[in-house]
């Protein structure tokens, strides 16, 4: 659908809308065209700030009568912190628009046929399938109450996460780990397990990119995360807070030595491998969670593929050969009889960061 020059458009619509750090609202951008020519770019920054189409009529700074708007979702049709974008659009007097993707929200009449009543040409599914990933994340949110979960690690060739020890600095170059820091930055949270605390003492923060920390939770069920630990921030270096996900029946003892403003200590009902991983999730969710970073360890990347929460990988693989069997694997899950059972990536894609691959993709999901 379209024409070449039309999914450049598009295109740079995308581009704008992966700008914003908008949770729990989805990313959006727009393009307004004139007579052939990109007069306007705009996207949705943050929650609460100007929609994507209001910012690119703003951002015009003159008349857009009759123009074209590219818009990556449909425009919004309904009164939140901002008014309806259909408004806006319909007083600037723009004359098309064309729409990457409906907006996947269950509300009330939608944004399409609001400005079709009102004369405006509207093309649906310009570049839908990358419009559409692009809202993936608030799509499950806005119908699940989940949030969208990807499981991220650096691996060797052999899929080691670590060696036997536990030593995992470094698998992968200097590129890998900037890009592993651009991910945190446009994430809500990333998720670790106690055993990584213990291990590698993260910090969790952005460092290697300019951007806003994450939330970082931590899955501790009987609370043996160090007082101390890097994670709780002891030095006050990082405005984000931590969350501590622990069993119900907890030893009550150990809170006091966690307890400070910045850490918050979360109930959750056991489960046999530690902490109910779906009631984290919702946790989470009702708390506008709607991109998790998982970064493991194996026991944590195996509790998410078993109980099936996890939405996509990014898994770095570094040319490196560790040829131990007891070195640590990215998943240690239950068994898996066969290939047929195995976790398949789908709309997979491969980056290169210097020597290092990003293996990335989607889980098939089976009825």
């Amino acid at each position: 659908m379209g024409s070449e020059e039309e999914r450049g458009f598009m295109q740079l619509a995308l581009d704008e809308a992966r700008r914003g750090r908008t949770s729990p609202n989805p990313r959006v951008g727009a393009v307004i065209v004139q007579d052939g020519k990109v007069v306007a770019l705009g996207y949705h920054a943050a929650a609460g700030q100007a929609h994507a189409e209001v910012a690119a009529v703003r951002n015009a700074g003159r008349p857009v009568g009759g123009a074209t708007l590219y818009v990556t979702l449909e425009p919004c049709n309904h009164q939140g912190r901002t008014g309806p974008c259909t408004e806006a659009i319909i007083d600037a007097g723009i004359a098309r628009v064309v729409i990457g993707c409906r907006d996947p929200a269950p509300r009330g009449p939608g944004g399409v046929e609001r400005l079709q009543s009102s004369g405006i040409e509207v093309e649906l599914g310009l570049l839908e399938d990358q419009a559409a990933a692009l809202v993936a994340d608030f799509a499950k949110h806005i119908t699940t109450g989940l949030p969208f979960v990807t499981l991220k690690a650096a691996v060797t060739l052999d899929g080691k996460i670590a060696s036997r020890s536990g030593e995992s600095k470094w698998i992968t170059g200097q590129a890998a780990r900037a890009e592993t820091h651009r991910m945190r930055a446009d994430t809500d949270a990333i998720l670790v397990g106690i055993g990584t605390v213990l291990a590698d003492n993260p910090r969790l923060t952005v460092r290697h990119v300019e951007g806003i920390d994450p939330v970082r939770v931590v899955l501790d069920a009987d609370l043996r995360t160090p007082p101390g630990a890097a994670i709780l921030d002891p030095k006050r270096e990082s405005s984000a807070p931590t969350w501590i996900f622990h069993a119900e029946d907890a030893d009550s003892s150990r809170k006091g030595a966690l307890s400070r403003p910045e850490v918050e200590l979360i109930a959750i009902p056991r489960h046999e491998r530690g902490v109910n991983l779906g009631e984290v999730l919702k946790a989470l969710g009702t708390r506008d969670v709607v991109r998790l970073m998982v970064e493991g360890g194996a026991h944590v990347h195996g509790s998410f593929l078993d109980s099936g929460l996890a939405d996509r990988a990014a898994i770095f693989i570094a040319p490196r050969i560790m040829g131990d069997a007891e070195a640590i694997s990215f998943a240690a899950g239950g068994a898996v009889e066969s290939v047929d059972g195995s976790s398949r990536l789908v709309r997979t894609e491969i980056r290169t960061f210097g020597t290092d691959w990003l293996v990335s993709g989607d889980f098939e999901r089976t009825a």
